[in-house]
């Protein structure tokens, strides 16, 4: 069986719906680290030209961008399609993406998640910059808006079942749900915490939260 290294700084939203995506499709993987300290050194831009996360490797090849590794998985793995059959679904699913690269993480997440979550977790003595979360609010505000109306009352953004868009953005929106600001963003939009909850709730995604990747960087130590 092909084993896959999962390269990524452990926390990494994105490295997380990889490392997902391997669980749910039963496949042999390893988390292998990349070091803060080479955050786009040498040995980084050696897997990722762009200096980013995640990088999969597995028999002598490298594919990097999370979208493209989710698709590929679920093309070259066994088990159901996690690409909705149904053309709607499917845009849905695919608008959902788009949604995540382009507004979620870098107009949301950059801002809320690192002074909440990421900042106080990997940088001693961090403060968050309240004045840059207030700036931040507007705009999560409508991106988490969007994404309760696209969910609606499915269990999924690609219909009523799992799909690539849900491991894309449930590892952002969990992130999400350590800080404060997760109830007011949330108040109006109790979907988006129900379908959080059920996700959260996946063995998939229980392995690989942040907290658990400790136990799995010592086993392939030892």
């Amino acid at each position: 069986m092909t084993r896959y290294a999962v390269h990524t700084v452990p926390g990494s939203p994105y490295g997380r719906s990889v490392m997902a995506m391997l669980e749910e499709k039963g496949a042999d993987w390893r988390l292998a680290p990349i070091d803060r300290a080479d955050l786009r050194g040498g040995a980084h831009l050696a897997l990722h030209p762009f200096g980013k996360m995640p990088i999969l490797e597995w028999d002598g090849r490298l594919l990097y961008e999370t979208d493209a590794i989710l698709r590929y998985l679920d093309d070259a793995l066994p088990g159901p399609s996690l690409v909705p059959q149904a053309v709607d679904d499917r845009a849905r699913m695919n608008q959902v993406m788009g949604i995540c690269d382009a507004y979620l993480f870098p107009e949301g997440a950059r801002v809320i998640v690192l002074q909440r979550v990421i900042g106080p977790a990997i940088i001693p003595g961090f403060t968050p910059d309240e004045a840059a979360i207030v700036q931040g609010m507007p705009r999560s505000h409508t991106i988490f808006a969007e994404l309760s109306r696209l969910l609606g009352e499915r269990e999924g953004f690609g219909g009523n079942g799992l799909s690539l868009a849900d491991l894309m953005i449930g590892p952002q929106l969990e992130l999400y749900s350590r800080t404060p600001e997760w109830a007011e963003l949330t108040a109006d939009r109790v979907n988006l915490r129900t379908w959080l909850d059920r996700l959260e709730g996946r063995p998939s995604m229980r392995a690989t939260l942040w907290e658990r990747l400790p136990e799995r960087i010592a086993a392939e130590a030892a």
